[in-house]
């Protein structure tokens, strides 16, 4: 039976005041799962808890049967981390820094230690620059160092923070591509804005915003409940305001010079308005627009 990380009424409340997280609770089964959100939303803060670093006031979390705010050490044994920002790049070369990351997972043996990194830098396409300074890669490259890493030591749960910031879109699908093929043996929780990512790669998803959970479920069933409530039309930009005033504008974007609208209505629209079929951010913002 796969793994199961249930995390139940998770609060944090930060000493500035901010409710980072307020009563959080997810079940996230094996495979990839999108935590979509804006910034600011908490996620970081529950990516953070998750991966031992910082503690809530109240709640819990599960990992099967291991609990994650308690038992520390047990966690770390089998999890993975690529945080949004990786720290300082050292000189010392992938090769070597890989070997000193598994030698702390517990992978003491020589031999499998030369023959578990020499398997993570292929597949992570590094091995022709296993002996290159970290300091010196690129953008992809440091990511695919990040996913090497997090890897070290076969994870039951993979958390990826904000990932893709910094990397063209031929890095980014290449790193895609590699985090499916990992999602298909563990837990892999991905973090971030941005809407296309979990729409593609994600079979669970939940948005947050505000430290409160708005959505738990498929992004398929997200799109399927705004089935004839999205309309689409274009106007001049001096009517902006008096739409956004009348409407619930879900998004407005410049198309030809024009604003372009999406519009949430449960009636039909008329005066110019077409039916739009809905996608994952019309979900997105029509979740954490606080008028609905």
């Amino acid at each position: 039976m796969s793994v199961e990380l249930r995390i139940e009424n998770l609060s944090k409340t930060y000493t500035n005041g901010v409710k980072a997280l307020n009563n959080v609770s997810l079940t996230i089964p094996f495979g990839m799962y999108g935590l979509l959100g804006p910034n600011g939303a908490g996620k970081s803060t529950l990516m953070r808890t998750l991966a031992t670093l910082q503690e809530p006031d109240s709640g819990s979390a599960k990992l099967g049967d291991i609990d994650v705010l308690t038992q520390k050490d047990e966690v770390r044994k089998r999890l993975g981390y690529l945080p949004q920002e990786f720290g300082v790049y050292p000189r010392t070369s992938a090769q070597d820094m890989l070997n000193h990351l598994a030698l702390l997972k517990g992978i003491t043996k020589s031999k499998e230690r030369r023959d578990v990194v020499g398997w993570m830098l292929k597949r992570c396409n590094l091995y022709d620059d296993r002996k290159k300074a970290i300091a010196g890669f690129s953008g992809g490259m440091r990511q695919r160092f990040g996913i090497a890493q997090a890897l070290i030591g076969n994870p039951q749960l993979l958390i990826v923070d904000e990932p893709t910031a910094g990397l063209d879109p031929g890095e980014r699908n290449r790193f895609y591509n590699l985090l499916a093929e990992v999602g298909e043996q563990v837990i892999v929780i991905l973090s971030t804005h941005i809407v296309e990512d979990v729409l593609d790669l994600c079979t669970n998803m939940a948005i947050i915003q505000k430290g409160q959970v708005l959505y738990q479920g498929r992004p398929q069933d997200a799109i399927a409940q705004l089935n004839g409530r999205i309309w689409q039309i274009s106007i001049p930009k001096a009517e902006l305001a008096s739409y956004e005033q009348r409407y619930q504008v879900v998004s407005s974007k410049l198309v030809g010079g024009r604003p372009l609208l999406h519009v949430y209505s449960t009636v039909p629209l008329s005066e110019g308005f077409v039916p739009s079929a809905p996608d994952l951010e019309d979900v997105f913002f029509t979740k954490i627009r606080s008028w609905n």
